[in-house]
């Protein structure tokens, strides 16, 4: 690795909630800069869920999130000229950036609905354990665990780093 490793920001909390979970998850939803677009959109969606589920759309919304975060992925590492696909367990900070990362995807991937409307759907879904994003964390797990057998070359990535 060169250089210095990049400060960890501190996020500020989001105006309506004062989440700064939330206001992490406003960031990846923005587009151009659009900030207040994006706090549009997922405002509205609160609305949607806390009209629906009748329940806090704060508390759902991190019930999705951990529904979603996957707990293992598989990285390639190559071992004596062939490519391996290596099961290691996911970091704090990036078990959060994958759960946005596929909700947002599979909430973009609907068609014919306002955009706020399909997060509002894929967050419930989340909260139920379905839906495309709960697909996507299922999988990477199965990859996870079909790959098991590599697993003692995480060994040596981790004694490389050091």
């Amino acid at each position: 690795m060169r250089g210095k490793q990049a400060p960890k920001r501190v996020f500020a909390p989001d105006p309506k909630y004062r989440n700064a979970i939330l206001s992490r998850f406003i960031n990846y939803v923005m587009y151009d800069g659009k900030k207040s677009v994006a706090q549009k959109v997922v405002y509205d969606a609160f609305d949607i869920i806390k009209e629906k589920t009748k329940q806090d759309p704060l508390e759902v919304f991190d019930e999705a999130l951990k529904n979603v975060m996957p707990a293992i992925e598989v990285r390639g590492r190559r071992v004596g000229g062939a490519n391996y696909q290596v099961p290691f367990p996911v970091r704090g900070e990036r078990k959060y950036a994958l759960a946005f990362r596929w909700i947002l995807d599979s909430a973009r991937a609907r068609k014919g609905k306002p955009m706020y409307e399909k997060l509002a759907e894929e967050l419930m879904l989340a909260l139920n354990k379905e839906g495309n994003a709960m697909k996507k964390k299922m999988d990477v797990h199965r990859m996870a665990e079909a790959n098991r057998a590599f697993a003692h070359f995480a060994r040596f990535a981790s004694r490389r780093r050091a």
